[in-house]
């Protein structure tokens, strides 16, 4: 056999050649990985830091707010409590920053009610001037809760004749009714006025909530009370089934004339803050919440 040593060949030269440089990047793959790694641990790190930095700030922020909410109610709700002259001024503006201010967790209807007999037996030469100032924050304060209430749900508006009211004497006159549907929740609403008192500016009515045909499992809920200018739908309205509230409220009344009566139906959770939900309702949401999640993982 011949000693003469193997000619290397091309690819021989080019794996000699390329040895090195696959030492070479491999270091330069780590250290790459390394710096990215490291990187993304800061930006994590960073965005860790200011999520619990804008929660720490909320949560001051919203403790400040508290506190300075309680000072402010207890400051004004003192007025009215504590024996004083008779400062009507003073009065109408503290229940007008009552209202702005705590519309939705306060029922005021008392208050206003009280300011408003208060108002009617003063010989105050603004007393109309007062009266006028009551009823443009409670129809404000309306409003407000109605705008907040459509968007998660349904209103319509009904208008009642007076003279055909008092033709019809003490049986009331019936308005049209209508289907509404909430959170996959259809049920029927009507309305039936039974009396008016021009004096006070209210209206008795009789609420009626049905199911509409193919859901007799939801049952029928009957009330009847008086709106007026002072009910508030956050605060006064009719719970229904399934955690739905219903709320009657007056948008316009002329003497005389004719009223304008706006029915709305939302979910029970945007009620007001101090009206807990019952443990059946409770059960309900989760029942409805398993229903849900089992038809998500259904194949």
């Amino acid at each position: 056999m011949s000693d003469e040593p193997k000619r290397k060949d091309f690819w021989d030269k080019v794996s000699v050649l390329l040895h090195p440089m696959g030492g070479l990047l491999t270091a330069l793959a780590v250290t790459f990985v390394g710096v990215k790694g490291s990187q993304v641990l800061d930006k994590r790190q960073s965005v860790d830091t200011n999520a619990r930095l804008y929660s720490e700030l909320m949560s001051r922020r919203e403790e400040a707010e508290s506190s300075l909410r309680k000072d402010m109610f207890v400051s004004i709700i003192s007025s009215f409590l504590q024996p004083s002259r008779e400062d009507l001024d003073g009065k109408v503006l503290n229940l007008e920053l009552l209202a702005y201010n705590f519309h939705d967790s306060l029922n005021l209807k008392p208050l206003f009610l009280d300011i408003q007999r208060r108002l009617r037996k003063s010989s105050d030469p603004e007393r109309d001037d007062f009266l006028k100032r009551i009823n443009r924050v409670a129809k404000e304060t309306t409003a407000k809760q109605l705008f907040s209430l459509q968007g998660q749900g349904k209103t319509f508006t009904r208008s009642v004749d007076f003279a055909e009211l008092t033709a019809a004497g003490r049986a009331g006159i019936p308005l049209e009714p209508e289907t509404v549907t909430v959170r996959k929740t259809t049920c029927q609403i009507g309305l039936r006025v039974l009396s008016l008192d021009e004096a006070q500016e209210q209206i008795l009515v009789r609420l009626e909530v049905k199911a509409p045909e193919g859901q007799p499992d939801i049952p029928d809920t009957r009330a009847t009370f008086n709106v007026g200018y002072f009910d508030f739908p956050v605060i006064d309205n009719t719970r229904l089934a399934n955690g739905l509230r219903c709320a009657v409220t007056l948008t316009n009344f002329s003497k005389g004339a004719a009223a304008d009566l706006t029915t709305v139906c939302f979910p029970g959770e945007y009620a007001s803050l101090k009206d807990r939900p019952y443990y059946d309702e409770v059960i309900q949401k989760l029942r409805e919440a398993n229903v849900d999640d089992e038809g998500a993982t259904a194949p």
